[in-house]
């Protein structure tokens, strides 16, 4: 591997970001852009085949439907940054994005997790978000094809809920992020050096041997992420966890599109053109090696197909088209993300820890830390709420609408 890896062209960048997926495209597009920075940005990604990143594994949506106000206002800058995509990269070259707004429909049937959601749909509506709570007299009317008798109610949200082209928007923040002069660079960061009292990151080692100096490292490497804090000394509660993928046909399609029906069960589905995408953990949810990527080949029929079957009984006969194994970086103490600088290395800056919501947030997570890192403070939406510092407070805010 290290024989395609290229080696650095200059012995100093004023910040060093370390892991080019989505991330590392969205951070060094803004903070390239914004007029308070004039310093060098080099992106290391080792892979950029992107073939077990998260980004290449996304199902590319977004939903504005979560139990802390914090996330709901970073989604609803995220869906105006993806339909007004064009406008916000301001070239004329860039293409439109579509987000196609089936919205996303969280059943109940329980009481205590129709409880939770009616609490959820206040946060919701407070922050801004259409969110709609549903009898499931009313779900039924809209969607006559589910199977309700255990369903006591739902939340759903037809506003600026749905998928969208994501690898386009990769594709253009990283284009763009090099016609701004950001370096692309194909190596491994293996070694950071600290000052002498362990507060700064004072350098980056490469895998082909040579070290830059760095001003600022931001950690945008997904499930590897904990490595490289570690290698600052630093601790991330991160953990891979494998998420599943099928692609399925329907001998008899709906009439309408299918919103994103996260059921009691663990399993979600959607439409996906002219086909359904459905989604799922494990039988059990372990953390797992950041480069396991193995199938348990038969959760589609054990788990994923009778959930379908028994929630929509026109997916009793379906075809399985395709299917891929994912990663989420699971943050195991409150399923937040950790934005912004540590307080012990003080120039290292995460971007950490999105639990399956990384895509949907990146322009307004990367906004914000491009902020910081051009200003030392947040501008727009304060993201305080998602620093490293909650994790040690006792009543840290878990988002509990994780799917």
């Amino acid at each position: 591997m290290s024989q395609t890896y290229a080696r650095p062209e200059a012995a100093r960048y004023d910040v060093v970001i370390v892991g080019g997926g989505i991330y590392g495209a969205a951070i060094s597009w803004f903070l390239s852009r914004d007029r308070g920075f004039d310093g060098t940005i080099l992106v290391v990604e080792k892979d950029p085949s992107y073939a077990k990143a998260a980004t290449s594994h996304t199902n590319s949506c977004i939903r504005q439907q979560f139990s802390t106000a914090i996330n709901v206002e970073i989604s609803r800058f995220g869906a105006a940054f993806i339909k007004g995509f064009r406008d916000h990269l301001g070239d004329a070259r860039v293409p439109k994005i579509v987000l196609q707004p089936f919205g996303y429909l969280f059943l109940a049937d329980t009481e205590t997790a129709l409880a939770n959601l009616k609490d959820q749909y206040t946060v919701q509506q407070a922050a801004g978000a259409a969110t709609m709570h549903l009898t499931r007299d009313e779900i039924a009317e809209r969607y006559p094809f589910y199977a309700l008798d255990d369903i006591l109610g739902g939340n759903h949200n037809l506003l600026d809920e749905g998928y969208f082209d994501g690898n386009t928007m990769f594709d253009w923040w990283k284009r763009l992020s090099r016609e701004n002069g950001v370096t692309w660079l194909t190596n491994e960061a293996v070694e950071l050096k600290l000052s002498a009292n362990g507060t700064r990151v004072e350098g980056v080692t490469f895998q082909t041997g040579e070290t830059v100096a760095c001003g600022t490292l931001v950690n945008s490497g997904g499930t590897w992420g904990v490595r490289t804090a570690r290698m600052a000394g630093l601790d991330l509660p991160i953990e891979p966890r494998k998420r599943y993928t099928y692609i399925f046909d329907a001998a008899q399609p709906l009439d309408r599109d299918l919103p994103l029906t996260i059921d009691p069960s663990g399993v979600h589905v959607r439409t996906d053109g002219r086909y359904y995408m459905v989604g799922s953990a494990g039988h059990d949810d372990p953390p797992v090696d950041p480069d396991d990527f193995a199938a348990d080949h038969g959760l589609w029929e054990d788990k994923v197909w009778p959930a379908l079957a028994s929630r929509i009984p026109q997916f009793e006969a379906v075809k399985l088209i395709n299917f891929w194994v994912g990663h989420y970086d699971y943050n195991r103490i409150d399923q937040n993300a950790i934005v912004g600088p540590d307080p012990r290395v003080t120039n290292f800056i995460y971007a950490n820890g999105f639990s399956g919501h990384g895509l949907q947030q990146s322009p307004a997570l990367a906004r914000g830390i491009a902020e910081w890192i051009a200003h030392g403070a947040y501008r727009t939406l304060d993201l305080s709420p998602l620093g490293i510092a909650r994790l040690t407070q006792p009543r840290s805010a878990r988002e509990q609408a994780v799917i």
